[in-house]
């Protein structure tokens, strides 16, 4: 059985189709628990999120606090950490589950946009292959319970790269798979900043990670670069 975990923050426009989604596209029934685990949204994303039945727990704000907090509350042995805007392929817990009895201790899907955009498709190219500077949040995650209690869980000192940080620390306790199917992920961030501006900036923020770069100032670069931002 598998417990979906979806970190949100004010995702009110998108939460319910995300979480109606889920259940709708687990063919054979296998998630036995969504979890919304929010930052303090200021919107109606928790009354929503009740409303579709589903557990909600809140936490301080930030990715990686809010899916260690839901990720200590889970009860099955797969854990799947899911972005709000984004949306796993048909009968994905069926091929979480087939490549867990296939040996992988963790892995994500293959990305794609919801944008039609050639740039976008050719960013979208590179996930499928096994490289860990391009795995990111969005191709979602899953890993065994207890993988994750292993490696430590998410690092909650990262407000940002939290979810390729971790990929390196999973891969020692196990094999790690890229699966070939497809979750589609919302480009708002790319249609409200402009693609090619906003893959800059992106590749700006990641080259400066790895230079060594504190948290607190590629939180003001993202802040001052980003607009919409929920940082």
């Amino acid at each position: 059985m598998i417990s979906v975990i979806i970190p949100t923050y004010n995702e009110e426009p998108c939460i319910r189709e995300t979480i109606q989604r889920v259940w709708r596209l687990d063919e054979k029934n296998l998630v036995k628990e969504i979890i919304i685990a929010d930052g303090g949204s200021a919107d109606n994303t928790i009354g929503i999120a009740k409303s579709e039945g589903v557990k909600v727990i809140s936490s301080a704000k930030g990715r990686a606090i809010q899916m260690n907090v839901a990720a200590s509350v889970a009860t099955p042995n797969l854990l799947y950490f899911l972005h709000a805007d984004s949306i796993p392929p048909n009968g994905f817990t069926t091929q979480i589950l087939e490549a867990y009895k296939q040996g992988a201790k963790s892995g994500c899907f293959r990305l794609a946009f919801d944008h039609d955009h050639w740039f976008l498709k050719a960013n979208c190219w590179f996930t499928r292959f096994n490289v860990n500077a391009v795995r990111f949040g969005d191709q979602s995650l899953f890993v065994t319970n207890e993988v994750f209690k292993n490696c430590g869980g998410f690092n909650e000192k990262l407000l940002m790269m939290e979810d390729q940080e971790i990929i390196g620390r999973i891969k020692r306790f196990g094999k790690f798979r890229v699966m070939n199917d497809y979750i589609i992920t919302s480009a708002r961030k790319y249609l409200d900043n402009g693609i090619y501006r906003m893959q800059g900036i992106f590749f700006r923020i990641w080259l400066l990670y790895y230079s060594g770069y504190s948290q607190d100032r590629l939180l003001q670069l993202y802040r001052r670069l980003i607009r919409n931002h929920k940082l």
